[in-house]
């Protein structure tokens, strides 16, 4: 695991399953109709059930890029954000991963959360390299955290050797947000 500290909250690379982390909310790779297919999405429907479907879905569709928060169902956390990273073709790109990772931060601290666990977005179907997600995905995460924020803990969740050294990487080289 890595780590490093931001202003006044902790971002760690953790492999791991997602489902399972001790945090406040986790961040679902969304479609922006919100249905849960496959991948992270699929992954929370089955562990945390079916109620986390509706009640998304009951919120959608909504823009790409956009977030919306649910419940947790059966999961150990207590909401979902569902960060719409692709539109219903199931493409994504650079500018929908930064602003769906932007709208979940946003999302987050509109909840007063200490802690989220982000997937690494848009890299199963919408096929963006994870190097790239990683990068985009730390930016935002190290930009916001040099303003007022609720988090104390951020927490990219990913499976692959790859994708921890991905995001390993792209932790270790963003600038210090500390002035």
């Amino acid at each position: 695991m890595t780590e490093r500290t931001v202003g006044q909250t902790v971002v760690k690379v953790e492999r791991g399953d997602i489902t399972t982390m001790a945090v406040d909310a986790i961040v679902n790779a969304a479609n922006n109709h919100l249905w849960m297919g496959g991948g992270v999405a699929g992954a929370i429907k089955r562990a945390g059930g079916a109620e986390i479907e509706r009640e998304a879905m009951g919120k959608g569709p909504i823009d790409p890029g956009d977030a919306v928060v649910t419940g947790a169902g059966r999961l150990r956390c207590r909401h979902v954000i569902h960060a719409a990273t692709m539109a219903q073709d199931l493409m994504t790109s650079a500018e929908l991963i930064r602003r769906a990772t932007r709208s979940s931060l946003r999302r987050a601290d509109a909840l007063k959360l200490a802690s989220v666990a982000f997937p690494a977005l848009g890299t199963g179907v919408g096929g963006v390299g994870v190097r790239d997600a990683a990068h985009i995905m730390v930016d935002e995460v190290a930009g916001h955290l040099g303003a007022a924020t609720t988090l104390r803990t951020v927490v990219f969740a990913v499976v692959t050797p790859d994708a921890e050294q991905a995001f390993a990487e792209a932790l270790h080289n963003i600038e210090t947000l500390d002035r």
